[in-house]
């Protein structure tokens, strides 16, 4: 593995593959969270639903010492249109991938059954509920994170989540992931948490694996903080860790 570090409160980490990259960011959000249960009795954490992140959850439900029975999971984006039980929906999803494997943990899923404004409500009283210790994210192949899409992202946002109309780019992602058997199937709608909301957390680690990813990751690195690259706004954050393989991270310079 080796880093390279853009400022002191934000750095990014390569590693030899996949796997070691879930590893570490597992590591480094179960510190978190044992630290929050130490101090207050209670951690909060937000938690991407997308395969990109598979590693990162495995290893997160092997980690030993954390007290998941006082941990609260939320997450941050959410299809609009799909039936409640389609398994594309990222609840569902966290809920095979991430919740089974912790057993104990308390799930907030997005329920958008009642529409989307009630959705919205319910969901900005939750995130205002109490602090978010840690958000486990990723990065979409347009530099998207959650559904904040480029070039509407707003990095100033003063909502805590909002319904958006999904970019091309994101729901091709969905098909060349295998959660949608085609373009025409994924939703052209969803809600998602705002990027200061994002931010809001306390730490942020952040996994993005794959060479199609490389461009975003590049992006993150080089290019300037605005809405045509969403995920530059990490780099305002003042405890953000972002891991990559060497894929994702095969247009950067290499730096060790």
């Amino acid at each position: 593995m080796f880093h390279i570090m853009n400022q002191p409160s934000f750095t990014l980490h390569v590693h030899s593959d996949r796997s070691s990259m879930g590893a570490a960011a597992a590591r480094a959000a179960a510190a978190t969270l044992r630290a929050a249960i130490t101090d207050r009795g209670a951690a909060r954490m937000i938690a991407a639903a997308a395969p990109s992140q598979l590693d990162v959850y495995r290893a997160l439900a092997k980690e030993p010492g954390i007290d998941w029975s006082r941990v609260t999971v939320l997450h941050m984006d959410e299809y609009l249109g799909l039936p409640e039980s389609a398994p594309q929906r990222f609840g569902n999803w966290l809920r095979e991938h991430l919740i089974a494997g912790i057993s104990g943990a308390r799930f907030h899923p997005l329920r958008t059954e009642a529409g989307a404004q009630a959705a919205i409500e319910e969901y900005t009283d939750l995130l205002s509920a109490g602090p978010i210790d840690v958000v486990c994210l990723g990065i979409g192949v347009n530099g998207h994170i959650a559904f904040n899409d480029p070039p509407e992202a707003e990095l100033d946002d003063p909502e805590a989540v909002r319904e958006v109309r999904l970019d091309e780019a994101s729901r091709v992602q969905q098909v060349d992931d295998g959660c949608f058997d085609n373009l025409e199937a994924v939703p052209t709608h969803a809600l998602t948490l705002t990027i200061p909301a994002l931010l809001r957390g306390a730490h942020l680690v952040c996994a993005v694996p794959d060479a199609r990813k490389a461009e975003a990751v590049r992006a993150l690195m080089e290019e300037a903080i605005s809405p045509a690259w969403p995920c530059t706004a990490l780099r305002r954050h003042a405890h953000c860790e972002v891991h990559v393989d060497r894929d994702a991270a095969s247009l950067l310079p290499a730096r060790r």
